[in-house]
């Protein structure tokens, strides 16, 4: 059994970019910060868009999977997600998980329900072979850190810092294909592997 996910990879830029927003993140709350405050910042070569997370796979469903998404990718076409808001799960008063996406206007418009409709077909794919379905809709983001604890203090921090009110200009994140992650789990943090890659047609 292996740990598994669907992914888009990103560029080597768009992870640099994403490094330079983390480095300006701890500068700017880095003052305001108290010491019960614990944040998991991470690395920008883990950083990845998760479109569906398997968890534990049989090894022998890794081909099924890639001839599935395969034949599930062939009536899509590349996706342009606009990296340009800094966001914050469950809300920023308490994050437990701080994010960079695209904007709300674009989560309403044709290239957002694009990619609903690439993730039904990949919910679709994953059903065959007996993964549970994801009950929530897709909600693209890239994940910059995780908070560990004194999520209060960090959202007053966030409040008083405006960074949450600033426009981002991270350029785009193109969806052209779909990768198989395998996760590792280690001390120093999760090991990625990528089994293999299907391109959109």
């Amino acid at each position: 059994m292996i740990r598994a996910f669907l992914a888009v990879e990103l560029s080597e830029d768009l992870r640099k970019q994403l490094g330079q927003v983390q480095q300006d993140l701890k500068q700017r709350l880095g003052r305001d910060l108290s010491k019960d405050v614990r944040i998991s910042w991470v690395q920008p070569a883990s950083i990845h868009l998760t479109i569906k997370f398997l968890g534990d796979t049989d090894e022998a469903l890794v081909e099924p999977m890639r001839e599935a998404i395969n034949q599930a990718v062939k009536g899509h076409r590349a996706i342009q997600i606009p990296i340009e808001r800094l966001g914050a799960f469950p809300h920023v008063q308490q994050p437990r998980v701080l994010w960079v996406g695209a904007s709300e206007q674009w989560e309403k418009g044709e290239e957002a329900k694009r990619l609903a409709a690439l993730h039904r077909a990949v919910e679709d794919c994953g059903e065959l072979l007996d993964f549970a379905p994801e009950s929530r809709p897709l909600s693209p983001h890239l994940t910059l850190a995780r908070i560990k604890a004194g999520e209060r203090h960090l959202g007053q921090a966030l409040a008083k810092s405006g960074v949450m009110d600033q426009p981002l200009s991270l350029g785009t994140l193109p969806v052209e294909s779909l990768v198989l992650m395998k996760s590792e789990l280690r001390p120093a943090g999760p090991v990625y592997t990528k089994l293999w890659e299907v391109r959109f047609p």
